[in-house]
């Protein structure tokens, strides 16, 4: 029995390590005679946005400033169905905006679910107890943002009452589905960095399976910001010098006193991720170089937003829209063979940056249809 113990805690860290610190080989690059990389035949993660809007207001993000709301309907998926299958999809992260307020977006699920795909959902939280039966029928597993004990939470979110709408919406999905695994997200910045012990607390008492902690970003165009930032708004969610010798303290407080939880995947980083999370605010204010993830996202991965656009993550630009072509072109269209053959993820000024990343071993993406990702 202790064995099996080890083996799902196992599966569960991988699982979140795969998608929330998602981290871990460069991807080895194949190139034609030509220079261009060889077409990508496994695809095995989407990550999939149903709506561009959000009900937060959290300072760390300018997602809830779109004014004209976009969204991925049924039809819109069912175009994407034979690329999904010819791509080997298995996994699909709806992320956001906040996927909730897509009315639809449970039918979206039932249809990638319907396909054998697993299917996650990213969530502010806000509409999970209104919405408890549908997301525990359709939804295989839940990540709820939580960025602080109660009263913190709720100012980073700028929404009254937050944190409270987060515990009662897990207490009604466990009412329907009581082996749910809803997990949390925290996202470290100038407003909660010495209080990472108290999220880990406040996830236990709220009845979370594990808590994941990950580096705001700082600089690049993702988030509905265009431009980026400036050094002014910058400096409302990065550290100073204190703030990050702060919260290396806190850091290794949370090593030390919550060993036992790291150990078990309560706390889904290692100590060196978690570790990690002072460098890239120390490498902000120059105090050591930006060190890039190890990350093979663009050859195993791509993001689709409620726009339609394509992108191979987050951060890098769009290579081709759902609405124009199928994703199997895109993500084997010119755009996007020439992106990832002149990719170096370990000297890429964006990669360099970027605050999460997502490995999966070549054995995985070789893997059937049959075998999950977690």
């Amino acid at each position: 029995m202790a064995g099996q113990g080890d083996q799902a805690r196992r599966k569960t860290r991988t699982a979140m390590s795969a998608l929330v610190s998602i981290s871990t080989p460069h991807a080895t690059i194949v190139r034609d005679p030509d220079g261009m990389a060889q077409p990508v035949t496994k695809l095995p993660v989407v990550v999939l946005s149903p709506h561009s809007q959000c009900n937060c207001r959290c300072v760390m993000c300018d997602i809830w400033r779109i004014r004209e709301p976009k969204e991925i309907n049924p039809r819109d998926l069912e175009r994407q169905l034979d690329s999904f299958r010819e791509l080997g999809v298995r996994w699909v992260v709806f992320t956001g905006g906040e996927p909730q307020m897509n009315a639809q977006v449970g039918f979206l699920a039932q249809m990638l679910r319907a396909e054998g795909i697993r299917v996650t959902m990213l969530t502010a939280g806000l509409l999970l107890e209104a919405h408890a039966e549908s997301v525990a029928t359709n939804i295989d597993d839940v990540i709820v943002s939580l960025d602080g004990p109660l009263a913190l939470h709720n100012k980073i979110r700028r929404v009254s009452g937050a944190f409270e709408r987060i515990a009662a919406g897990i207490t009604a999905l466990r009412q329907f589905r009581p082996e749910m695994a809803v997990r949390a997200r925290c996202t470290v910045q100038k407003a909660n960095h010495r209080s990472l012990c108290a999220v880990v607390q406040s996830a236990k008492k709220i009845g979370l399976n594990s808590i994941s902690f990950l580096a705001a970003d700082l600089a690049s165009e993702a988030f509905n910001r265009p431009e980026g930032w400036g050094p002014e708004r910058q400096e409302r969610v990065a550290l100073d010098a204190g703030e990050v010798d702060a919260l290396e303290a806190e850091v290794e407080r949370l090593i030390s006193e919550h060993s036992l939880d790291l150990e078990a995947g309560f706390v889904v980083e290692s100590a060196g991720k978690l570790r990690r999370i002072v460098l890239h605010f120390r490498a902000h204010l120059g105090q050591t170089e930006h060190v890039a993830p190890r990350c093979n996202a663009p050859w195993v991965s791509a993001v689709i937003e409620a726009s339609g656009e394509v992108r191979p993550c987050f951060f890098h630009p769009s290579f081709g829209n759902i609405h124009n072509h199928t994703l199997h072109q895109i993500v084997n269209g010119p755009e996007a063979l020439k992106f990832r053959a002149n990719l170096d993820v370990a000297t890429n000024p964006v990669c360099r940056r970027c605050v999460c990343s997502l490995h999966i071993p070549s054995h995985q993406v070789r893997a059937t249809k049959n075998e999950r990702l977690a």
